[in-house]
């Protein structure tokens, strides 16, 4: 099974995408892995992306479609992979479908997890940390800490992040709009795309993406 997984900021992307992987017993190939995969073994690739955002510049998408295409040619992604992150506008839809025409290959589904932009904007900007350990994440309304400002588990200052402030998250928005969004219409037309309602618990989620699956031989 070939799946991109496409949704927007606080969709609960990276959360399906690595339940999805793992139930359908693929790689889960995403972009922030492919970057750190390839600046951490130094490669070619790694080196070049590094003195772009050394530099503080966007990583050109043909460095992206090259990580992408040695991940994918990997003996564990011959039988399917799940991308989450990529393609991430149509540029870089366009070369995934030559990189699977000249190995044969060829998508199954596209998955587009669908969620409110209020939605959105609440469950991303509610978000509280502790300072502590980064592990430790609270909710204003889904996860509330015992007490207000404070870590349950160490009692460290619970904060919010730049990124997680509602400005931040709907600029953020944008961007997925403006440049992510696009890809979902030129899959459309290529009957590929499910979509698949992202609010609800995770466990229910992942159900509906498994059910939107095509079945083999279909």
């Amino acid at each position: 099974m070939r799946i991109v997984l496409v949704g927007p900021p606080g969709a609960g992307k990276g959360t399906q995408a690595a339940l999805l992987a793992e139930n359908l017993g693929i790689p889960h190939i995403s972009t922030g892995d492919l970057f750190r995969a390839n600046i951490g073994q130094g490669t070619e690739l790694g080196r070049k992306a590094q003195e772009y955002m050394r530099d503080g510049r966007l990583v050109p998408d043909e460095i992206t479609i090259g990580m992408a295409a040695d991940r994918m040619a990997q003996p564990d992604a011959e039988d399917g992979f799940l991308l989450d992150g990529f393609p991430r506008n149509i540029g870089q839809a366009e070369a995934l479908d030559v990189m699977l025409r000249e190995t044969a290959r060829q998508l199954d589904v596209v998955l587009d997890l669908e969620a409110p932009e209020d939605e959105v904007v609440k469950r991303i900007a509610g978000r509280r940390m502790c300072r502590a350990d980064s592990s430790h994440i609270f909710h204003t309304e889904y996860s509330k800490p015992k007490n207000p400002g404070r870590c349950d588990h160490c009692g460290a200052e619970l904060y919010q992040r730049e990124d997680d402030r509602e400005e931040t998250v709907r600029k953020r928005l944008e961007v997925y709009h403006q440049e992510t969004e696009p890809i979902i219409d030129y899959y459309r037309k290529q009957d590929l795309v499910a979509s698949v309602p992202a609010l609800g618990a995770v466990p229910e989620v992942t159900q509906r993406a498994l059910a939107a699956l095509p079945r083999r031989g279909a």
